[in-house]
């Protein structure tokens, strides 16, 4: 069993949600009533953030991989990142890194193809959606990534810093969300959705009504870390 450290608080409310979500997930699949090992490095978003908005990415490196060696020195055999957005540095952090880190873009590739997905819409923060994050790995290997258009996505990421982060759900939001998806799925033609921002999930659940699947990032990181730590 390795010990998985996680680097959360970016943002608070999602890494409530990995962790409840690694505790259930790992007691599906140990039926011992034990918990995971988990370590959890509660970091400033808000200094990641602002690195990111200035496109300081040796920074956001540097600042991200002094926080996983923490995780290091406590114990942590495994890391990930319970955010999308610093997935915008994970292969500079990887070769930085003294332990495996576990790519959420890579695991939720692999869940789109399982599906036979070819054409994806992508939502998330302006930082996720605009980086070559998602398309660097899903585009090389015949999945092709869709963005909304520019007003979409500024409406995307202004909710989500403005209210997702803080932990606020609102119905209007949720709304105008699915109707960015509708958009992308009447325009671009995309037969599945990538909820590339962790606190998406807990704004758009219950949306079987869309006729799409939407690919729960933060559910499909934490999966394919249980199967990490139990080796």
């Amino acid at each position: 069993m390795k010990t998985l450290g996680l680097i959360g608080g970016i943002a608070p409310a999602s890494t409530i949600e990995y962790y409840r979500m690694l505790i259930a997930t790992y007691q599906q699949r140990v039926a011992d009533g034990s918990n995971p090992p988990v370590i959890i490095n509660s970091i400033d978003m808000q200094t990641m953030l602002r690195l990111i908005a200035a496109d300081a990415l040796d920074e956001v490196t540097a600042y991200l991989a002094a926080e996983i060696d923490k995780l290091v020195q406590a114990g942590a055999q495994v890391g990930l990142l319970a955010s999308n957005t610093p997935h915008v540095v994970f292969d500079r952090l990887q070769r930085r890194s003294r332990i495996p880190l576990i790519s959420i873009v890579e695991a939720t590739f692999d869940v789109a193809k399982r599906l036979n997905l070819t054409r994806v819409g992508l939502l998330g923060t302006r930082f996720t959606m605009q980086s070559a994050a998602y398309p660097s790995v899903f585009t090389r290997r015949g999945i092709t990534v869709v963005v909304p258009d520019a007003s979409d996505q500024e409406y995307v990421h202004g909710k989500y810093m403005s209210e997702l982060v803080r932990g606020e759900y609102l119905p209007e939001t949720r709304a105008g969300l699915l109707a960015v998806v509708e958009r992308l799925r009447l325009r671009e033609g995309v037969d599945g959705i990538i909820l590339g921002g962790t606190e998406l999930p807990l704004i758009l659940r219950d949306v079987a009504q869309v006729g799409i699947p939407f690919l729960d990032t933060g559910r499909i990181h934490v999966e394919a870390a249980v199967e990490h730590m139990l080796g």
